[in-house]
């Protein structure tokens, strides 16, 4: 499975980059908005730093504007993936900007139909978001099983990324599914870490050390 953070923060976005977990970036105007900074600069910064996607989203809601804004966002650098709305208009867009040879994330699916009609436009990621269905008390990960399951029958090369995870558990359950990628706040990622059963024999393993006197440099 691949990782994208999900953050516009450079500083987070460079640690995990070190430990080799970023696979990806996706950020939205709310992102770049917390991080206080122009959304052309930082969003180069962000695409100098790590090499694999990183999604910029358009702001216009009508087709022919979408496009323009994509083709803008696109000459920041070549991993640019720019991401649309899953409306109709969104879906005009992912049409012209994929045929243009661009790299398209189709973002706010809550459907398998949605996800479909995305992938039949030609989109490179659908953003499928768990935790928001989960809120309305649905159950996100049946919809990645069932997107899953509708791209495998048809060999649809749309990957899916898991959006909206607000826990480790979400990671964990996409990655079981199939979910090509999932995209994280930098907190969950390194959330993923902790065991309680870690920390206990780490402790353990701390006191023996000291009782021996044991040293190594």
């Amino acid at each position: 499975m691949k990782f994208f953070v999900d953050t516009a923060e450079i500083d987070a976005i460079a640690e995990l980059n070190d430990l080799g977990m970023v696979d990806g970036v996706t950020t939205n105007p709310s992102l770049i908005k917390k991080s206080g900074r122009d959304i052309i600069e930082v969003t180069k910064e962000i695409c100098d730093l790590v090499e694999g996607p990183v999604s910029a989203e358009v702001t216009a809601t009508d087709a022919a504007t979408m496009i323009a804004e994509g083709r803008k966002l696109v000459e920041i650098a070549e991993n640019i993936a720019v991401k649309v709305p899953l409306t109709w208009d969104g879906l005009k867009a992912c049409k012209a900007l994929s045929d243009d040879g661009h790299m398209v994330n189709v973002t706010l699916c809550f459907s398998a139909n949605q996800a479909l009609l995305a992938a039949k436009a030609g989109a490179t990621f659908i953003s499928p978001f768990i935790g928001r269905l989960d809120d309305i008390n649905l159950d996100g990960m049946d919809l990645i099983a069932d997107i899953r399951n509708i791209y495998d029958n048809y060999g649809f090369e749309t990957q899916i990324l898991a959006a909206s995870i607000r826990s480790v558990n979400h990671v964990l359950e996409s990655a079981r599914i199939g979910a090509d990628v999932m995209t994280a706040p930098p907190a969950v990622i390194k959330s993923m870490i902790n065991h309680p059963l870690t920390d206990k024999g780490l402790d353990a393993f701390l006191k023996d050390i000291a009782a021996a006197d044991i040293k190594i440099l």
